[in-house]
C-alpha cells in the first residue's frame, strides 16, 4: 500500500478529493446557471463554492504529494502516472485560484459580467477529470493505496524500479484478476 498518511488504515488523500471535485463541479454549474439567466445569488455562491474548492483542494494535496513522494517507489510506473495526476490537479487548482481571484470582487454585485465566470471553471473541471482518470490508474492499475491478499500479491507482484524492464505492472499471470 504506498501510502503514507493513513486513517484507521485506509489512505487520506482518496478520503478528501470528493470534496474539491464536487465543489469545482459546484461552482462551474453555479456559474453557468448565472450566465444563462439566473439570479447573481448563483454567482455568488459560484464563487464561495470556488473558494472552498480551492482550499479543500490545496488540503487534499498535502496527502497525495507525500504519499507519491515517501510512498510510490522511484522509476515505477505508478510514480510518473502520480506526477502527471499531480500535474493535472495543479493545473486545476491554478485555473480555479484564477478564477476565484478574477471574481471575488465582483461576489457582492447586483449584475456581475459573466466574463470568464464560465470558461475557467469548465476548464479546471476538465482537468479535475483527467486527473480523476489518471487517480483511478494509480489504484485500479498500479494498487496504490490498496492491501492486496497474499494470493492477490502473488498473482500481481508490486512493482519496483528493477523489476519493470519494459515499464508494465503486469506480466501475462494475473492480469485482469479482480482486486480486494
Amino acid at each position: 500500500m504506498y501510502s503514507k498518511i493513513r486513517i484507521a488504515g485506509h489512505p487520506l488523500h482518496p478520503m478528501l478529493v470528493g470534496f474539491p471535485v464536487t465543489l469545482y463541479t459546484a461552482s462551474l454549474v453555479c456559474f453557468a446557471a448565472y450566465g444563462f439567466g439566473a439570479s447573481s445569488f448563483w454567482f455568488r455562491v459560484g464563487v464561495y463554492s470556488n473558494l472552498a474548492g480551492v482550499i479543500l483542494a490545496a488540503i487534499a494535496a498535502v496527502p497525495g504529494f507525500i504519499d507519491w513522494a515517501f510512498g510510490v517507489p522511484k522509476g515505477t510506473p505508478a510514480k510518473a502516472t502520480g506526477l502527471a495526476h499531480m500535474g493535472f490537479n495543479v493545473a486545476a487548482l491554478l485555473v480555479f485560484v484564477s478564477n476565484l481571484t478574477l471574481q471575488w470582487s465582483h461576489r457582492n454585485e447586483i449584475g456581475p459580467a459573466v466574463g470568464m465566470s464560465v470558461a475557467l471553471p469548465l476548464m479546471g473541471v476538465l482537468l479535475t477529470v483527467a486527473a480523476g482518470f489518471l487517480g483511478w490508474k494509480l489504484v485500479q492499475t498500479h494498487h496504490v493505496g490498496v492491501d492486496l491478499t497474499p494470493e492477490q500479491e502473488r498473482l500481481e507482484p508490486r512493482p519496483t524500479a528493477r523489476s519493470e524492464p519494459h515499464g508494465t505492472l503486469h506480466g501475462t499471470a494475473g492480469h485482469g484478476q479482480g482486486v480486494g
